[in-house]
């Protein structure tokens, strides 16, 4: 379904495309009636028409445009038919003109004076809009799909294609479809729909028992609290989304522009003066309006600032540095570059650096409406974009000299048409935060469903926990029961009919009362027996699983644990298959070079200083004094050091410079809250960059300045500028290359010159920084990257693969780094193939990836390798111990090497001492695959270590036999895992097992893992929050999953167990009254507690009690933790089984039956009211004492509820007098055969339970006497 524009919904927004500009037709229109929230941007007199000194005037306005029918400024294109052409234009230019330019606002009055154009005049008359919009919200249809076709995006706001609007739709109901969508939802359960047919049976005159309150009174407390939370989460989702749709953004009104200049773009273009084809002084005739999210378009152009939202998917045209603002320098803050925050896209937290194209970071504002912009369709690759920026070019009036043209701020090489490509670094995507202190220009490509954030949210599957199945597997069997029951009773009477009115007396023996035909008698008893199906089931439940999630978010020894999912904290106590990731959830990702290899020399630990001084000497400038040092420069002599150590000096020095320029690291300066001192820090994408950075920082070399042009590098210990690069290209890391590359070309000469044929890191190029090289400066080719990859780019040696294997061994994360020289003809070549290659619209990255391979990534020099450690989180040992003696199976998925999966492994004691590792690693055969299982077949007490290559073979050739194996071994690690690899091996265990399954990470990679598993626990990182977020359990350290689990998990399930089962007792005891009665009254349906009795026995007189179970516990917390062997009970499921179950069916047969059965013995049915009121008393005071017996731990709240239940059921039976003999219970009788009858009630199974507990002792009895 195609989406047509939604009309702007209020006066204050850009109006439909059914308009027109009417400058088109008068331009002193606008001079005369400009419009009341279009102002000059970012200027000196910017205002916004949000502020709180310009309000009252938008107001005015707005109340003035209401009366006039709308802007005169603008005219619907219905309305032009009328002929009215050009008439009324008027050349007059007086101080109405100036002051409308610059934001004054004239009044009503004037507005409507005969001075104003005739066109205007008629527009506003004519004019079918009100002032205040009566067009609907914008909306989405369930049912869209996004455009699978390559779009073309005009910038001047008018684009053919029809595109979904720009909204945030996260409510599920509206208040047409509330009530039907959730009763469905509701009476889709077995539960609500049987009692909803009881409830409707009332309505059959043969069928009624008692009130029809007793049976619709319990549905409509369950239905009320059900739709109430539904309702309050959905109000909550529908604020969410209004909040976000209404925040107001600033959109650039192009082609409205004006004769004289309103106030100027301040930074918006403006370059260092006397620069050729740059602007002194950019007074751009632009003005902005305030649109709501809700109503951007693509094709809008956004200002955005600091901390902003990005609304929709965008493509940096313009930034500007706050600093150049505000009147600093401009030669660093022109340069295109915006950083974002993508922590609620992808989940990583470091900065993302976003540059905008070279074509129209140079050109001014007012030219961006000529530009289009060529997409491809919408996708949800949040890493990869392709499309093309083209610009016709502004051409060259034969009327005019270049100076002219420099007049009217157009840069001489604009004149001509161009095109560039563009890329993931040139977007934004939505939801994303503008995080640089900058003003950036941005157009809108993808809105609203068609954004990467949207196309990239999958619903995770909805996840049931296992004691729900079993808990649905009970109550079928009671389904049964009950009909059974029914029919017994019902043939045991011989099925006989009667054909009177049910509920009237016998003629022929008027104390007698018949039901009428044997299957009406059939369907009364199964209303009869509905109690035994509790319909306050499902409420206690969910109510104690809020219970639990309180109890753990409150939990102080693991703060900051958030539970996101409440409906399986009781799936934490069954795990029995834990699967972790390994960087950030067992180690810090806290990370520390802590190796560096050279080749012939390797430094570590206090070796470190000796690398300093080889930086010292190769960054000393001992040649000419200012000299910039470049991979050419010689090494300093040295009369003390032999040619040996100046050749290593050397390597060192190439190393270091090597690690200093091929990264993605920018220095930030900021000035802390409360410190006047300013502080460096780094921004990066990966924590290892920034550990290499800070790394050459304390061997002596300093990166202090980067940008999208170049970087400096300082002596820390001279404090002089050593090295100065221009940045020709920049080839960033992706999971699949495992690699990241540069090309630079250094300055050469002295450090102080100035000039700009050797200022590389100025604008010396009209074509852009990074489209080729200039004539001086050597260019270097720099790539680091995983030594799986490198191997093959880097020239033969004999020394690479052993050092990554003994780095990998200490645990260490290996980069190799190498190096390459490009001449100038060869690097141009290069230039002009890869800039063809990014145009392409089909397989552009493939092409470019060849263009690269060809020309760059072969024979590099070798330069070292780095080890960088990745420190262990707090307590992991211990706990990866105590969940193992807890009976859980754990297996690490990782993406590392194999090496340094092994040494993670064994340091974190995931495998215990002297335990067999078999390694699996490059399998491509399937018979070597076949060989390997029989070997483990005959090893079952190994760890498994399998990388993911020979991973995906056995799960493609041998899925079956591979799984049922491993899940056998004690441990299991698989590395070089993909995200894909991590989530099937989640589900082929659980689907082959069917255990539950636990998984947990921290990064965005271990989303879908998590998202497949029963429970899934996220770790708050600095990888981000995104595997938190997606989460059903949230914590900030790997060590608070042991206590999450072994005492939350056991505790919870235990618990729910205990109230399922005390819940069922309960409709079940009543029910066997209910029994008895009717076999002593001749098999008829006739009820024997009725109206409030029923209500208030599920309700009032029991519900408290028997909820507090929620707070019991078998064992404290010190032994849960000592005896890990505890929670490998659960996992049998023995809490609650079919076992215990029919232990409780007996029990409640048992009581049922004495309680109904003595009390119709002691007092008779010809006293229906005394026997009512002894049977009902004892029911009551049977149940808060079996609570009582029940309660292993006694809580504060747990004696409060039973006092407080039986005060209420007292002080309520003088309100009983429909249904009991008041007078009765004040006599010894009633006191003295309540007495005897409970007492036979309990007495024998509390007996029966202290005899089993003394001849088979529970594991926590045990463990207390201990």
């Amino acid at each position: 379904m195609s989406y047509g524009r939604a009309l702007s919904p209020s006066p204050s927004d850009v109006s439909s495309d059914l308009d027109l500009d009417l400058e088109e037709l008068d331009p002193n229109s606008t001079k005369k009636y400009p419009p009341s929230n279009r102002r000059s941007i970012l200027g000196s007199d910017h205002r916004s028409s949000f502020s709180p000194h310009r309000r009252s005037s938008s107001r005015r306005s707005e109340e003035a445009g209401a009366g006039r029918g709308r802007s005169p400024s603008r005219i619907a294109l219905r309305n032009l038919a009328m002929g009215l052409g050009g008439r009324g234009r008027s050349a007059r230019r007086d101080d109405d003109d100036q002051e409308a330019l610059l934001g004054g606002r004239r009044s009503s009055a004037a507005d409507d004076s005969g001075n104003a154009p005739l066109l205007s005049r008629i527009s506003s008359r004519l004019s079918m809009r009100s002032g205040r919009s009566t067009s609907p919200e914008p909306s989405i249809n369930p049912a869209f799909t996004p455009s699978t076709e390559t779009r073309t995006v005009a910038l001047s706001g008018r684009n053919d294609g029809s595109y979904p609007p720009n909204i945030i739709s996260n409510h599920r109901y509206t208040v047409f479809t509330f009530f039907p969508l959730t009763l469905y939802h509701e009476f889709s359960f077995f539960f609500n729909l049987y009692f909803l047919l009881v409830a409707l049976s009332q309505i059959v005159p043969a069928l009624r028992i008692g009130f029809l309150s007793t049976y619709i009174v319990p549905l409509v407390f369950v239905l009320t609290i059900t739709l109430g939370k539904e309702a309050h989460d959905d109000i909550a989702r529908r604020r969410r989304d209004a909040e976000a749709n209404s925040e107001p953004y600033e959109v650039l009104a192009l082609g409205v522009a004006a004769s004289r200049p309103a106030s100027r773009i301040r930074g918006l273009g403006k370059k260092k003066a006397g620069t050729v084809g740059t602007l002194t002084d950019d007074r751009e005739n632009l003005r902005t309006i305030m649109k709501k999210s809700r109503d951007l378009k693509v094709g809008d152009i956004l200002v955005l600032k600091k901390d902003q939202r990005v609304p929709a998917d965008v493509i940096i045209l313009k930034s500007i540095s706050a600093d150049v603002e505000n009147g600093g320098d401009p030669e660093d803050g022109t340069n295109g570059e915006a950083f974002i925050r993508t922590d609620q896209l992808d989940g990583e937290t470091d900065w993302k650096l976003r540059m905008a194209p070279a074509l129209t970071q140079a050109l001014p504002a007012s030219k961006f409406e000529t530009f289009r912009i060529t997409a491809s369709a919408p996708s949800r690759e949040v890493n990869s974009f392709v499309g093309t920026l083209e610009y016709p070019g502004s051409g060259l009036p034969g009327n005019q000299d270049a100076d002219s043209m420099l007049q009217q701020n157009i840069p001489l090489q604009y004149t001509r048409s161009q095109s560039v490509g563009l890329s993931i670094d040139n977007t934004a995507w939505a939801n994303t935060v503008l995080a640089s202190n900058s003003t950036t220009l941005a157009a809108i490509i993808y809105t609203g469903p068609e954004t990467r954030a949207a196309l990239s949210t999958s619903k995770g599957r909805s996840k049931t926990g296992l004691l729900e199945n079993e808990i649905n597997n009970l109550t079928k069997i009671l389904c049964i029961l009950t009909f059974t029951l029914s029919i017994v009773l019902v043939a045991l009477e011989n099925f006989g009919n009667h054909p009177n009115n049910p509920g009237v007396k016998d003629p022929d023996d008027p104390n007698e009362v018949r039901s009428g035909a044997w299957y009406v008698k059939i369907l009364r008893f199964l209303i009869l027996f509905s109690s035994i199906i509790p319909i306050s089931l499902r409420v206690n439940l969910d109510m104690g699983k809020s219970a639990y999630a309180y109890f753990i978010e409150h939990d102080k020894d693991i703060s900051g644990t958030v539970v996101r999912t409440s409906t399986i904290p009781e799936e934490l106590g069954r795990v029995e298959y834990l699967l972790s990731d390994k960087t950030g959830t067992l180690t810090q990702n806290d990370m520390e070079l802590k190796k560096v290899h050279v080749g012939t020399v390797s430094y570590a630990g206090e070796a470190m200083d000796e690398v300093t001084e080889f930086v010292k000497q190769g960054f000393s400038q001992a040649n000419s004094g200012t000299e910039l040092v470049t991979p050419s420069t010689g090494p300093a002599a040295h009369s003390s050091t032999t040619r040996t150590r100046r050749e290593i000096g050397t390597r060192v020095r190439d190393v270091v410079l090597a690690l200093a320029l091929c990264h993605n690291v920018t220095p930030t300066t900021a000035t802390e809250e409360g410190s006047t001192e300013q502080t460096t820090t780094y921004q990066a994408s990966s924590p290892d960059e920034i550990a290499i950075v800070s790394w050459t920082e304390s061997v002596g070399l300093r990166l202090v300045h980067r940008d999208r042009k170049g970087m400096k590098l300082m002596s820390v210990d001279t404090g002089e500028i050593v090295v100065r690069v221009k940045i020709l290209e920049v080839f960033p890391f992706t999971s699949e290359g495992k690699r990241m590359g540069i090309v630079v070309q250094f300055l050469q000469g002295d450090t102080a010159s100035t000039s700009k044929e050797q200022d590389l890191l100025n604008d010396d190029d009209d074509e852009g920084a990074s489209s080729s090289a200039d004539d001086s400066g050597d260019i270097w080719f720099y790539q680091k990257g995983a030594d799986t990859v490198m191997s093959s780019i880097v020239a033969s040696n004999d020394w690479l693969d052993e050092e990554c294997g003994n780095m990998a061994r200490e645990g260490l994360r290996t980069l190799v780094i190498g190096r390459k020289r490009l001449g100038k003809a060869r690097y141009n070549e290069f230039s002009s193939k890869y800039k063809q290659a990014s145009l392409l619209l089909q397989n552009r990255d493939k092409s470019m990836e060849n263009v690269v391979q060809e020309y760059l990534e072969n024979e590099l020099e070798l330069l070292g390798v780095t080890g960088v450690e990745d420190k262990l989180q707090k307590d992991v040992k211990p706990s990866l111990e105590l969940l193992r003696n807890a009976g859980i199976k754990i297996w690490m998925l990782t993406g590392d090497k194999v090496e340094t999966a092994r040494c993670v492994a064994v340091s974190a004691k995931l495998v215990a001492r002297g335990q067999y590792i078999h390694t699996i690693s490059k399998l491509k055969r399937t018979d070597l695959a076949y060989d390997a299982l029989e070997f483990l077949r005959n090893k079952p007490d190994c760890c498994l270590l399998i990388d993911g290559e020979s991973l995906a073979l056995f799960l493609e050739h041998f899925r079956n036999d591979f799984i049922s194996l491993a899940v056998q071994l004690p441990a299991v690690v698989a590395c070089r895992c993909t995200p894909t690899q991590k989530a099937d091996v989640a589900r082929l265990i659980r689907e082959h097992t069917k255990k539950r399954i636990c998984c947990i990470g921290d990064g965005g990679n271990d989303v879908s893992m998590i998202q497949a598993a029963d429970v899934g626990v996220g770790i708050v990182g600095k990888e981000g929050r995104q595997a938190s977020l997606a989460a059903d359990f949230s914590v900030e350290q790997f060590c608070h999953l042991t206590k999450l689990l072994v005492w939350h998990g056991r505790n919870s399930y235990k618990r729910s167990a205990k109230l399922a089962q005390f819940v069922m007792h309960r409709g079940l005891v009543i029910s066997v009254c209910q029994t008895m009665f009717s076999i002593a009254s001749r098999f008829e349906p006739i009820a024997l507690y009725q109206g409030w009795l029923l209500v208030g026995y599920a309700t009032l007189y029991t519900m408290m009690p028997v909820f507090s179970l929620v707070l019991d516990r078998d064992v404290d917390e010190r032994l849960a933790n000592l005896y890990p062997e505890l929670y490998k009970e659960l996992t049998s499921g023995a809490s609650l089984s079919y076992r215990t179950f029919f232990i409780w069916v007996l029990i409640s047969i048992y009581q049922g039956s004495i309680i109904q059965g003595l009390s119709q013995l002691l007092i008779g049915l010809e006293h229906f009211k005394r026997m009512v009121t002894v049977s009902f008393t004892v029911l009551v005071l049977n149940e808060l004492i079996m609570v009582a017996m029940e309660v292993t731990t006694w809580h504060m709240w747990m004696v409060i509820a039973e006092i407080c239940t039986l005060v209420f059921f007292v002080a309520s039976v003088p309100f009983l007098g429909d249904y009991f003999e008041l007078e009765y219970v004040l006599t010894g009788d009633f006191v003295w055969r309540v007495a005897v009858i409970s007492a036979v009630s309990l007495i024998p199974p509390y007996v029966v339970k202290v005899a089993g507990r003394r001849l088979r002792p529970p594991s926590y009895a045990k463990v207390q006497g201990i």
